[in-house]
Protein backbone atom coordinates (compact mmCIF):
# COMPACT_ATOMS: atom_id res chain seq x y z
CA UNK A 1 0.00 0.00 0.00
CA UNK A 2 1.58 3.01 -1.60
CA UNK A 3 1.07 6.75 0.88
CA UNK A 4 1.21 9.89 -0.27
CA UNK A 5 3.79 11.69 2.02
CA UNK A 6 3.36 15.71 2.51
CA UNK A 7 6.73 17.81 3.93
CA UNK A 8 6.04 20.03 6.17
CA UNK A 9 8.62 22.69 7.07
CA UNK A 10 8.87 23.23 10.64
CA UNK A 11 8.25 26.81 12.49
CA UNK A 12 11.80 27.51 12.95
CA UNK A 13 13.31 26.37 9.32
CA UNK A 14 10.13 29.02 7.94
CA UNK A 15 11.81 32.01 10.69
CA UNK A 16 14.92 31.07 9.23
CA UNK A 17 14.04 31.68 5.91
CA UNK A 18 12.05 34.50 6.54
CA UNK A 19 14.48 35.97 8.76
CA UNK A 20 16.09 38.36 5.47
CA UNK A 21 12.75 39.69 4.64
CA UNK A 22 13.21 42.49 7.46
CA UNK A 23 17.05 43.53 6.17
CA UNK A 24 15.45 44.22 2.67
CA UNK A 25 12.02 46.15 3.74
CA UNK A 26 14.51 48.15 5.90
CA UNK A 27 16.88 49.16 2.93
CA UNK A 28 13.94 49.60 0.81
CA UNK A 29 12.55 52.24 3.49
CA UNK A 30 15.80 53.79 3.18
CA UNK A 31 16.27 54.05 -0.65
CA UNK A 32 12.69 55.71 0.21
CA UNK A 33 13.48 57.88 2.49
CA UNK A 34 16.75 59.23 1.00
CA UNK A 35 16.42 60.82 -2.06
CA UNK A 36 15.40 64.42 -0.40
CA UNK A 37 18.02 64.72 1.89
CA UNK A 38 20.69 63.82 -0.73
CA UNK A 39 19.48 66.49 -2.86
CA UNK A 40 19.87 68.83 0.41
CA UNK A 41 23.35 67.59 1.15
CA UNK A 42 24.88 70.03 -1.25
CA UNK A 43 23.31 72.86 0.20
CA UNK A 44 23.45 72.10 3.94
CA UNK A 45 27.33 71.32 2.74
CA UNK A 46 27.55 74.62 1.32
CA UNK A 47 25.68 76.34 4.21
CA UNK A 48 28.38 75.19 7.02
CA UNK A 49 31.14 75.68 4.87
CA UNK A 50 30.23 78.97 4.02
CA UNK A 51 28.32 80.69 6.90
CA UNK A 52 28.58 78.38 9.91
CA UNK A 53 32.37 77.73 9.56
CA UNK A 54 33.15 81.15 9.59
CA UNK A 55 30.78 82.12 12.28
CA UNK A 56 32.64 79.82 14.12
CA UNK A 57 35.79 81.16 13.24
CA UNK A 58 34.89 84.55 13.95
CA UNK A 59 33.11 83.42 17.20
CA UNK A 60 37.04 82.00 18.27
CA UNK A 61 38.90 85.37 16.89
CA UNK A 62 36.92 87.14 19.49
CA UNK A 63 38.69 85.85 22.19
CA UNK A 64 41.92 87.00 20.83
CA UNK A 65 44.34 89.96 20.18
CA UNK A 66 45.78 89.91 16.88
CA UNK A 67 46.45 92.81 14.30
CA UNK A 68 45.89 90.80 11.20
CA UNK A 69 49.29 90.71 10.64
CA UNK A 70 50.36 86.68 9.72
CA UNK A 71 53.53 86.77 11.06
CA UNK A 72 52.33 87.93 14.54
CA UNK A 73 50.87 84.96 17.21
CA UNK A 74 47.27 85.73 18.51
CA UNK A 75 47.51 86.17 22.42
CA UNK A 76 43.50 84.89 23.77
CA UNK A 77 41.89 87.52 25.89
CA UNK A 78 38.91 85.81 27.06
CA UNK A 79 36.41 88.35 27.06
CA UNK A 80 38.15 91.56 27.23
CA UNK A 81 37.16 92.39 23.48
CA UNK A 82 33.07 91.99 24.63
CA UNK A 83 34.34 94.02 27.44
CA UNK A 84 36.50 96.83 25.87
CA UNK A 85 33.87 97.26 22.92
CA UNK A 86 30.16 97.54 25.35
CA UNK A 87 32.38 100.06 27.29
CA UNK A 88 33.01 102.77 24.28
CA UNK A 89 30.51 105.33 23.26
CA UNK A 90 31.40 104.51 19.77
CA UNK A 91 28.85 101.12 19.97
CA UNK A 92 26.05 103.45 21.45
CA UNK A 93 25.77 106.10 18.58
CA UNK A 94 26.67 103.52 16.03
CA UNK A 95 23.44 101.74 16.96
CA UNK A 96 21.46 104.73 17.25
CA UNK A 97 22.50 106.19 13.84
CA UNK A 98 21.38 102.64 12.09
CA UNK A 99 17.97 102.98 13.97
CA UNK A 100 17.87 106.64 12.34
CA UNK A 101 18.73 104.88 8.73
CA UNK A 102 16.02 102.17 9.39
CA UNK A 103 13.50 104.85 9.82
CA UNK A 104 14.57 106.82 7.12
CA UNK A 105 14.84 104.15 4.81
CA UNK A 106 10.98 102.74 5.85
CA UNK A 107 8.99 105.26 3.83
CA UNK A 108 11.47 104.52 0.08
CA UNK A 109 10.94 100.44 0.94
CA UNK A 110 7.48 100.50 2.64
CA UNK A 111 5.44 103.71 2.03
CA UNK A 112 6.43 104.68 -1.46
CA UNK A 113 6.37 101.74 -3.15
CA UNK A 114 2.85 100.72 -1.71
CA UNK A 115 1.67 104.09 -3.59
CA UNK A 116 3.08 103.17 -6.27
CA UNK A 117 2.02 100.09 -6.86
CA UNK A 118 -1.74 100.93 -6.00
CA UNK A 119 -1.88 103.59 -8.28
CA UNK A 120 -0.09 101.38 -10.96
CA UNK A 121 -1.81 98.11 -10.58
CA UNK A 122 -4.40 98.18 -13.19
CA UNK A 123 -1.72 99.25 -16.20
CA UNK A 124 -1.10 96.40 -18.22
CA UNK A 125 0.51 95.72 -21.90
CA UNK A 126 3.18 97.46 -23.15
CA UNK A 127 3.47 100.26 -20.51
CA UNK A 128 3.43 97.82 -17.91
CA UNK A 129 7.01 96.67 -18.94
CA UNK A 130 8.23 99.79 -19.78
CA UNK A 131 7.03 101.60 -15.89
CA UNK A 132 8.63 98.56 -14.67
CA UNK A 133 11.61 99.23 -16.57
CA UNK A 134 11.75 102.47 -15.28
CA UNK A 135 10.92 101.58 -11.87
CA UNK A 136 13.70 99.02 -11.65
CA UNK A 137 16.37 100.88 -13.68
CA UNK A 138 18.41 102.49 -10.33
CA UNK A 139 18.42 98.92 -8.93
CA UNK A 140 20.72 98.43 -12.01
CA UNK A 141 22.94 100.94 -11.44
CA UNK A 142 26.46 100.16 -9.47
CA UNK A 143 26.33 101.94 -6.13
CA UNK A 144 29.79 103.06 -6.67
CA UNK A 145 28.77 104.96 -10.22
CA UNK A 146 25.48 105.85 -8.49
CA UNK A 147 27.27 107.47 -5.88
CA UNK A 148 30.06 109.37 -8.06
CA UNK A 149 26.76 110.92 -10.07
CA UNK A 150 25.20 112.03 -7.03
CA UNK A 151 28.40 113.44 -5.66
CA UNK A 152 28.33 115.58 -9.07
CA UNK A 153 24.57 116.77 -8.60
CA UNK A 154 25.63 117.98 -4.88
CA UNK A 155 28.56 119.12 -5.55
CA UNK A 156 28.43 122.65 -3.57
CA UNK A 157 29.21 124.94 -6.17
CA UNK A 158 28.30 123.60 -9.82
CA UNK A 159 25.88 120.75 -8.50
CA UNK A 160 22.35 120.81 -9.85
CA UNK A 161 20.90 120.08 -6.98
CA UNK A 162 22.27 123.52 -5.51
CA UNK A 163 21.56 125.29 -8.25
CA UNK A 164 17.94 124.61 -8.50
CA UNK A 165 17.47 125.30 -4.85
CA UNK A 166 19.42 128.32 -4.98
CA UNK A 167 22.51 127.52 -2.16
CA UNK A 168 26.32 126.12 -2.07
CA UNK A 169 25.64 123.53 0.92
CA UNK A 170 28.14 120.86 1.14
CA UNK A 171 25.69 118.54 1.40
CA UNK A 172 28.16 115.08 2.10
CA UNK A 173 30.27 116.82 4.12
CA UNK A 174 27.74 118.65 6.92
CA UNK A 175 27.22 116.49 9.68
CA UNK A 176 23.28 117.69 9.79
CA UNK A 177 22.76 116.61 5.82
CA UNK A 178 25.35 113.63 5.63
CA UNK A 179 22.66 110.98 6.79
CA UNK A 180 20.18 112.53 5.00
CA UNK A 181 22.12 111.83 1.63
CA UNK A 182 22.96 108.48 2.58
CA UNK A 183 19.74 107.31 3.08
CA UNK A 184 17.96 109.43 0.10
CA UNK A 185 20.34 107.75 -2.52
CA UNK A 186 20.04 104.50 -0.68
CA UNK A 187 16.14 104.60 -1.21
CA UNK A 188 16.53 105.70 -4.78
CA UNK A 189 18.47 102.57 -5.62
CA UNK A 190 15.59 100.51 -3.56
CA UNK A 191 12.53 101.86 -4.22
CA UNK A 192 11.85 100.26 -7.76
CA UNK A 193 12.88 96.85 -5.93
CA UNK A 194 10.71 97.57 -3.52
CA UNK A 195 7.79 99.01 -5.75
CA UNK A 196 8.03 95.45 -7.81
CA UNK A 197 7.83 93.52 -4.60
CA UNK A 198 4.94 94.96 -3.47
CA UNK A 199 2.83 94.98 -7.53
CA UNK A 200 3.62 91.02 -7.15
CA UNK A 201 1.72 90.62 -3.63
CA UNK A 202 -1.58 92.90 -5.02
CA UNK A 203 -1.18 90.50 -8.38
CA UNK A 204 -1.66 87.17 -5.38
CA UNK A 205 -4.80 88.92 -4.07
CA UNK A 206 -7.92 87.65 -5.18
CA UNK A 207 -10.05 90.41 -7.38
CA UNK A 208 -13.67 88.67 -5.83
CA UNK A 209 -12.80 89.96 -2.55
CA UNK A 210 -12.71 93.69 -3.88
CA UNK A 211 -15.89 92.86 -5.84
CA UNK A 212 -17.72 91.18 -3.42
CA UNK A 213 -17.10 94.63 -1.31
CA UNK A 214 -18.30 96.75 -4.38
CA UNK A 215 -21.47 95.27 -4.63
CA UNK A 216 -21.84 95.72 -0.60
CA UNK A 217 -21.16 99.45 -1.45
CA UNK A 218 -17.69 99.87 -0.16
CA UNK A 219 -15.93 102.63 -2.19
CA UNK A 220 -12.75 102.40 -4.20
CA UNK A 221 -11.02 103.60 -1.03
CA UNK A 222 -12.76 101.32 1.65
CA UNK A 223 -11.97 98.88 -0.63
CA UNK A 224 -8.61 99.35 -0.42
CA UNK A 225 -8.24 100.62 3.12
CA UNK A 226 -10.11 96.89 4.45
CA UNK A 227 -9.36 94.66 1.65
CA UNK A 228 -6.54 95.14 -0.21
CA UNK A 229 -4.01 96.59 2.27
CA UNK A 230 -5.14 93.99 4.99
CA UNK A 231 -4.28 91.29 2.27
CA UNK A 232 -0.95 92.86 1.54
CA UNK A 233 0.05 92.75 4.79
CA UNK A 234 2.92 89.86 4.34
CA UNK A 235 4.11 91.63 1.56
CA UNK A 236 4.59 95.18 3.69
CA UNK A 237 6.07 92.81 6.51
CA UNK A 238 8.34 91.08 4.43
CA UNK A 239 9.76 94.57 3.40
CA UNK A 240 9.97 95.82 6.55
CA UNK A 241 11.90 93.08 8.40
CA UNK A 242 14.13 93.46 4.87
CA UNK A 243 14.44 96.91 5.86
CA UNK A 244 15.24 96.38 9.61
CA UNK A 245 18.26 93.97 9.03
CA UNK A 246 19.55 95.13 5.74
CA UNK A 247 19.71 99.08 5.71
CA UNK A 248 22.88 99.08 7.17
CA UNK A 249 24.17 96.94 4.65
CA UNK A 250 22.88 98.49 1.69
CA UNK A 251 24.33 102.11 3.16
CA UNK A 252 27.93 100.35 3.37
CA UNK A 253 28.85 101.40 -0.58
CA UNK A 254 28.04 104.50 -0.50
CA UNK A 255 29.74 105.34 3.30
CA UNK A 256 32.63 104.43 1.89
CA UNK A 257 32.66 105.82 -1.64
CA UNK A 258 31.42 109.58 -0.55
CA UNK A 259 31.91 110.19 3.57
CA UNK A 260 34.27 107.36 4.85
CA UNK A 261 31.71 107.65 8.05
CA UNK A 262 32.32 111.28 8.49
CA UNK A 263 31.76 114.06 8.62
CA UNK A 264 32.83 113.64 12.49
CA UNK A 265 31.35 110.09 12.39
CA UNK A 266 28.07 111.52 11.40
CA UNK A 267 27.49 108.13 8.78
CA UNK A 268 29.23 106.21 10.62
CA UNK A 269 26.70 102.78 11.42
CA UNK A 270 27.29 99.65 13.08
CA UNK A 271 28.47 97.89 9.89
CA UNK A 272 30.75 100.82 9.13
CA UNK A 273 31.98 100.42 12.78
CA UNK A 274 32.80 96.93 12.28
CA UNK A 275 34.99 97.88 9.15
CA UNK A 276 36.87 100.47 10.86
CA UNK A 277 37.97 98.12 13.78
CA UNK A 278 38.71 95.08 11.54
CA UNK A 279 40.41 97.15 8.41
CA UNK A 280 41.64 100.43 9.66
CA UNK A 281 42.62 99.79 13.07
CA UNK A 282 43.57 96.55 12.38
CA UNK A 283 41.91 95.30 15.91
CA UNK A 284 40.81 91.54 14.41
CA UNK A 285 39.36 90.70 17.92
CA UNK A 286 37.37 93.61 18.56
CA UNK A 287 36.20 93.42 14.83
CA UNK A 288 35.19 90.11 15.50
CA UNK A 289 33.28 90.97 19.12
CA UNK A 290 31.72 93.36 17.34
CA UNK A 291 30.28 91.08 14.40
CA UNK A 292 29.24 88.06 17.24
CA UNK A 293 26.95 91.25 19.01
CA UNK A 294 25.58 92.59 16.08
CA UNK A 295 24.76 89.08 14.54
CA UNK A 296 22.74 88.03 17.95
CA UNK A 297 21.50 91.26 18.14
CA UNK A 298 19.74 91.14 14.85
CA UNK A 299 18.80 87.65 15.27
CA UNK A 300 16.73 88.59 18.46
CA UNK A 301 15.47 91.60 15.92
CA UNK A 302 14.09 89.81 13.46
CA UNK A 303 12.71 87.32 15.69
CA UNK A 304 10.35 89.69 17.36
CA UNK A 305 9.69 91.50 13.95
CA UNK A 306 8.57 87.71 12.46
CA UNK A 307 6.31 87.36 15.37
CA UNK A 308 4.73 90.25 15.71
CA UNK A 309 4.39 89.75 11.38
CA UNK A 310 2.21 86.82 12.13
CA UNK A 311 0.08 88.35 14.57
CA UNK A 312 -0.87 91.32 12.47
CA UNK A 313 -0.60 89.69 8.91
CA UNK A 314 -4.43 88.53 6.91
CA UNK A 315 -3.76 85.79 5.34
CA UNK A 316 -5.91 85.07 1.81
CA UNK A 317 -6.96 81.68 3.00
Amino acid sequence: MTGTFVEVSSPSAAGAEAAPAPRRSAWSRVRRIAPPYLYLAPAVALLVLWTYQPLAQTAYLSAQSWNLVPTSPMREVGFANYVRLLTTPELGESVLRTFAVIAGMLPFTVLIPTVVGLLTRHVRGRAAAVYRGLVFAPMLVAPVAGAAVWQWLLDPTAGVVNRLLGTELNWINTTGTAQLVIIVITGWHLVGFAALVVSAGLTGINPDYAAAAQVDGASRGQVTRWVTLPLLSPTLAFLVLMTVLLSAQWTFPLIDTLTQGGPVGATTNVYYLLWEYGFRSHDAGLAAAAGIIFFLGFIVLAALLASLADRLSHHDD
